[in-house]
């Protein structure tokens, strides 16, 4: 049979056209990316689009411009419980990472155990996402666990080590870094860290930008010391120098998402930003009117109400008054990628997908909690262990905002909508008796006694610190409060001056 030239043809154009849709339609099922950016030690006091006022961070406002804003999101008050919390989707009295334990410069075979605890890296990875991460870990020594980020669930590494105890140079984290990839560690000669691990994830998008990824970025900025940056070499006092840090990872942002545009994957990619804790107690900024004093290891709004910020594929616009905490960026993040956790590890987190994908969703938490920091305690048998069996917290639900104590007791109760400063304690307060009650409530679902952490202990490098400098350490913080108060305009200027 002939076949004339014409339908020759059109089963040519025909052909093509069913691979081009077959090639769009993978396109649009292709798993989305997922950017997580943390930042070190930054309350809502330094980002204007949370009512700042005595600095300017475009790039981190676009965030919020072109994405959601969340009101009512809670991290953990201090480094360890934050980052291990959002890695597992566990609560510290679940995980046992209550109190901080910095694992290379105090040993004892400490360590994150990604065996007994896995994180979603892990899952993301074994479902077939690339992974990669840059910037602070801390909860593990590289030295005697060079592939501890492996373990973790990441393909690709670049980590700012902590400081490992008897080796100098490792503190450094900004001017001359010390870091450890794939290769080992050595020092970043006349090179700043924020820019080694920014350009390395640039570099990972770029080289895989054909696969669904991953990136956890828990950058170094804007944690103490102080320094200058390569934009304001000339910063010379520590507030002058945190103005330039705060700058920095503005401009870091800037980098992250041109790159996302340039390599055109950014319509679909999820973009996640937030802080770890608040801004370190030396550091006061301005509000909405209000001087703010950092609240980093402290329960008030300070030191938990942490900025967050998600940009969506399709820049779905809102401001949401959803609760979330820190437990729940795990369940989020397998909910995006549409990936069931079959691990069988369980967590405390609910995820807040729907948040991110609907305009009018309000997430389905009736509460979010807080709590942890402060340095851990190590036992004769040398295990981290917590210094309280049920260590105090706060608990929010979408009106109040409720501390409980030690020995679960609920003792101070503020309304946050008309009181956001927790200026006034309503806990005497008779009518407000049922509001206690149902806080109790959810206390009778929260164990009365906090796990300690769960982990294979390690042989020991030789340079541990002494049990007795633990313990010490432990009794010099175990009086202070869990609440920070407000500053004043008097000690702003008295910073501001400071030419230290």
């Amino acid at each position: 049979m002939m076949v004339s030239f014409n339908n020759i043809t059109r089963l040519f154009v025909g052909w093509l056209f069913l691979v081009l849709s077959g090639c769009n339609s993978e396109n649009q099922n292709q798993k989305p990316n997922l950017i997580f950016i943390l930042v070190d030690d930054l309350g809502k006091e330094w980002i204007p689009s949370y009512g700042a006022t005595e600095i300017e961070t475009p790039n981190i406002d676009k965030l919020a411009a072109n994405g959601i804003k969340f009101n009512k999101a809670y991290s953990m008050p201090q480094c360890t419980p934050s980052r291990i919390a959002l890695m597992t989707g566990q609560y510290p009295y679940t995980s046992g990472w209550v109190n901080h334990y910095d694992v290379p410069r105090w040993g004892h075979g400490a360590n994150f155990d990604a065996q007994k605890n896995p994180g979603f890296a892990k899952v993301l990875r074994e479902a077939g996402y690339k992974t990669c991460v840059a910037g602070k870990w801390q909860v593990n020594d590289f030295r005697i666990e060079p592939d501890a980020m492996t373990k973790a669930g990441f393909d690709e590494y670049c980590m700012w080590t902590g400081y490992e105890s008897n080796n100098p140079p490792s503190e450094k984290r900004y001017w001359d870094p010390y870091i450890h990839t794939k290769k080992g560690s050595k020092t970043y000669t006349g090179q700043f860290g924020p820019d080694v691990f920014s350009d390395f994830i640039i570099d990972f998008l770029r080289e895989n930008k054909a696969n669904p990824m991953c990136v956890y970025y828990p950058m170094v900025l804007t944690h103490t010391p102080f320094v200058h940056t390569p934009l304001e070499p000339n910063a010379k006092t520590f507030y002058e120098k945190h103005l330039a840090m705060v700058r920095y990872t503005d401009f870091i942002i800037g980098k992250i998402v041109d790159a996302l545009e340039e390599l055109q994957i950014s319509d679909n990619t999820y973009l996640i930003f937030t802080t770890d804790n608040g801004t370190t107690n030396k550091i006061i900024g301005k509000r909405d009117s209000v001087y703010v004093r950092g609240g980093k290891a402290f329960l008030t709004e300070n030191g938990v109400n942490a900025p967050l910020i998600a940009v969506t594929p399709k820049k779905l616009k809102k401001e949401s008054n959803a609760l979330v905490d820190f437990t729940d960026f795990y369940p989020t993040l397998l909910d995006l990628a549409n990936i069931e956790n079959n691990s069988g590890f369980i967590t405390d987190g609910v995820s807040f997908a729907n948040v991110l994908t609907d305009r009018t969703y309000e997430g389905s938490r009736n509460w979010a909690l807080a709590m942890g920091g402060l340095p851990a305690v190590i036992t004769e048998d040398s295990l981290v262990q917590n210094r309280f069996e049920f260590r105090d917290r706060v608990i929010r639900t979408p009106k109040y905002k409720a501390y409980v104590d030690t020995v679960k007791q609920v003792v101070r109760l503020f309304d946050m909508e008309k009181d956001p400063y927790e200026t006034t304690n309503l806990i005497d307060q008779e009518e407000l008796e049922s509001v206690v009650g149902q806080f109790n409530e959810i206390l009778k679902d929260i164990p009365s006694v906090d796990n300690n952490p769960t982990y294979k202990r390690l042989e020991s490098n030789g340079s541990d610190v002494s049990i007795e400098m633990l313990q010490n350490g432990a009794k010099r913080t175990r009086k202070r409060g869990n609440m920070l108060p407000l500053s004043n305009h008097e000690a702003f200027k008295k910073m501001k001056e400071n030419r230290k």
